[in-house]
């Protein structure tokens, strides 16, 4: 195990979904934990996005850095102008931050910085893991390009991790909280034709493989956040509705899903992600809640 030199956490994005989660969880073990600012250069850590740059305390020493900013691709319609927004966005901030990490006296021991498993594109029937290569599509390109601009914490011996993220569950936000209220109203079901993979994960997996990687830091490369195996959204709909005991039996049709959402929904609702994780069992990760109905169980206290 590592030697812990400092307490202290940095996390850009904490005001999001998994950030705001991780800020209260590390807090209550112990961490003290820093957020990246956009708006005030008062803060000790800043970014200035006119000149591009992360301005770092050099005065606070950082156990680690937890990189999970960017403007949701779930949001809105994708646009030529919001699909440029989500890459940009996400690689400007990252290659900023990577350089000033790079360039500062006292480094971090560990880089966590976000990705995803669009990094594989649609997987089909496939199944794929941290040694398959990327896919072709929009998601893709997003996901390589938010690795690639960690290359300057990597070049300065920082130990970066990308952590490529499935389906984050949590009934917080996210797709969760969208499918919530009409699964309760008895109004949900599959979404095309159902066979669609999802990878999935649910937030207290997130909270406790973060915290590991952070006192373990070990030498992993990417790792794919996600349950050992992927569900295809027909079951994944069936125990969303039983969880909550009421039907599932209303489907959102593939081409409602074109209407509605366009590009954005043909990719996220009816794409397949069959995605699985060897490195998680390689580093000996065990997640507490393996199985969907367990998840959902725990995560929407259900007894």
């Amino acid at each position: 195990m590592a030697q812990i030199q400092s307490k202290n956490i940095l996390i850009t994005g904490a005001s999001g979904m998994i950030g705001s989660a991780l800020v209260e969880h590390l807090s209550q073990c112990g961490f003290a934990v820093y957020q990246l600012s956009r708006n005030s250069t008062d803060s000790p850590f800043y970014f200035d996005a006119v000149l591009g740059r992360v301005h770092l305390d050099p005065s606070i020493p950082l156990l680690a850095v937890i990189n999970l900013a960017g403007p949701s691709i779930a949001d809105k319609r994708w646009s030529t102008a919001r699909k440029r927004e989500i890459l940009d966005s996400r690689q400007q901030l990252t290659h900023a931050l990577a350089t000033a990490l790079a360039e500062s006296e006292t480094k971090p021991q560990t880089f966590l910085s976000a990705s995803a498993i669009g990094y594989y594109g649609d997987t089909g029937e496939s199944s794929v893991d941290e040694s398959s290569p990327a896919g072709s599509d929009f998601l893709a390109e997003v996901a390589l390009a938010w690795e690639e601009a960690t290359a300057p914490a990597e070049a300065a011996g920082i130990n970066t991790i990308h952590l490529r993220f499935g389906i984050v569950l949590s009934p917080q936000g996210g797709v969760l909280k969208k499918l919530l209220l009409p699964f309760k109203l008895g109004l949900g079901g599959r979404i095309g034709n159902g066979l669609q993979g999802m990878s999935w994960i649910s937030m207290t997996d997130v909270m406790h493989i973060t915290h590991k990687l952070i006192l373990e830091s070990p030498k992993s490369g990417p790792i794919n956040l996600v349950a050992r195996q992927a569900i295809s959204n027909l079951d994944f709909s069936a125990d969303l509705a039983k969880s909550l005991h009421r039907p599932g039996f209303l489907p959102l049709p593939g081409f409602m899903v074109k209407l509605l959402f366009g590009e954005m929904g043909e990719a996220l609702l009816l794409g397949s992600s069959r995605v699985t994780s060897r490195k998680l069992t390689e580093l000996g990760i065990h997640l507490e809640y393996p199985t969907l109905p367990s998840a959902l169980t725990a995560l929407l206290h259900i007894k």
